[in-house]
């Protein structure tokens, strides 16, 4: 099978498994309309990916989740839905067009009460709640740059508790990262970011695909208790 007709499937799969568990919402319609509008990056989760953070949030019992990367909103609706509205998503943000694009997707989804945004380089932020002695999440989403990945998750290691998840985006790159001699940083931030998550004696992790024009993955990890 060539590669074009392997992502065809991947799609064609990926749609099917939509049509039948995510109906269509006017409200993520939306969304991604006002992300493309703004000129934001159109590498949103897929409404799978979404409904599978939205099922591991509610799993979980999660009501702090902490999102490093929020781009448009689009998973922000997701895990803010699953909490509930005794729940708390903070969302950690660089860049003020995004923030503005992702506040009016928020406000229009009836959860912006749930929401704190906080903008600014994700690491200086995680930093300040750690030395403020933050109350602990229960779920971690990182979604943002990939070569500070590693990063992240040693901010999240110290912002979590035993029975806590941490989710990581992106961690397939259309099979790249099983691969050695790459020289992409984002492709060696996801590496290092796996490797670490596999060598944490504290973790339960483990990667599961997720498929749309290409080959990718979430990591879910488990803080051991």
């Amino acid at each position: 099978m060539s590669s074009s007709d392997q992502h065809s499937s991947l799609l064609e799969i990926d749609q099917y498994i939509e049509r039948l568990f995510v109906p269509r919402d006017p409200v993520f319609e939306q969304a991604l309309r006002d992300a493309t509008e703004g000129g934001l990056p159109e590498i949103h989760v897929s409404p799978n990916e979404g409904k599978l953070l939205y099922l591991l949030a509610k799993l979980s019992g999660a009501r702090r989740v902490l999102e490093i990367g929020l781009l448009g909103g689009y998973s922000a609706i997701w895990l803010a839905r699953a909490i509930g509205p005794k729940g708390k998503l903070v969302t950690l943000e660089l860049d003020e067009n995004h923030v503005r694009v992702a506040g009016k997707n928020l406000e229009r989804a009836g959860l912006r009460s749930l929401v704190e945004i906080r903008q600014g380089a994700a690491a200086a932020t995680l930093e300040k709640m750690v030395q403020a002695g933050e109350a602990a999440f229960d779920l971690v989403f990182i979604d943002a740059d990939k070569n500070n990945y590693p990063v992240y998750l040693d901010y999240a290691m110290k912002l979590t508790h035993p029975g806590s998840l941490i989710l990581g985006d992106n961690v397939i790159r259309d099979g790249k990262v099983a691969r050695s001699g790459q020289t992409d940083p984002l492709v060696l931030g996801i590496q290092e970011f796996n490797r670490k998550l596999a060598a944490n004696p504290k973790l339960e992790t483990i990667l599961i695909t997720v498929m749309r024009e290409a080959l990718d993955g979430l990591a879910i990890a488990r803080v051991k208790d």
